[in-house]
């Protein structure tokens, strides 16, 4: 099923209106790049897909303080937009304590896709010149190693790639090229 283009302003539009967290929308957007890229790569439909990883996250200010409702009420407003059921049940998937079974390749897409962008994030902002452009896949992978670099990134997540059949290098360099593309809109083209 393919989406139209006012889908995807509708979900920008209600993140305007549901996260105030700069740094949050900008991990909205880069998981929008890699879902996409991924799409691509392995044959689904990207606009699906990208828009799953640009509304992930829409409830995070909501449910704060509820981890067990993160995912399920970005779902449920997804569901009453009128978007795929995949879709929001990939958004409800990427949270474990949703109890959301992981069924498809989106699922798995979106929750290796959200975790790969915070390691990339958290590789760039250590550079001294804060450019997305300039790191290169042997520094994610090497950072990727590091458990005490970036420890809020949950390792087995990423490694999950596997079961869409891509290698970790491979599955990196997709997620790495795909935030460069947008590297501006990420805030981090380098100061």
């Amino acid at each position: 099923m393919s989406i139209s283009q006012p889908s995807r302003d509708e979900i920008v539009s209600l993140i305007d209106g549901a996260i105030a967290n700069a740094n949050l929308r900008r991990h909205m957007v880069a998981t929008e790049a890699v879902m996409r890229a991924l799409a691509l790569r392995l044959g689904h439909d990207p606009e699906v897909w990208g828009l799953a990883g640009l509304a992930h996250d829409l409830d995070a200010e909501e449910t704060a303080g509820d981890l067990s409702r993160h995912g399920a009420r970005a779902a449920q407003r997804l569901t009453e937009l009128g978007l795929p059921s995949e879709l929001a049940h990939a958004v409800a998937a990427h949270n474990p304590a949703t109890g959301a079974v992981v069924e498809r390749p989106l699922d798995v897409a979106l929750i290796a896709a959200d975790q790969t962008t915070g390691l990339i994030t958290a590789a760039t902002l250590i550079r001294p010149d804060r450019s997305l452009l300039q790191v290169k896949l042997s520094s994610v992978r090497k950072r990727l190693r590091e458990g005490a670099f970036a420890r809020g990134v949950d390792r087995p997540s990423i490694l999950r790639c596997q079961e869409l059949g891509l290698g970790l290098d491979e599955f990196l360099a997709i997620a790495l090229t795909a935030m460069q593309d947008v590297a501006a809109d990420l805030g981090l083209a380098g100061e």
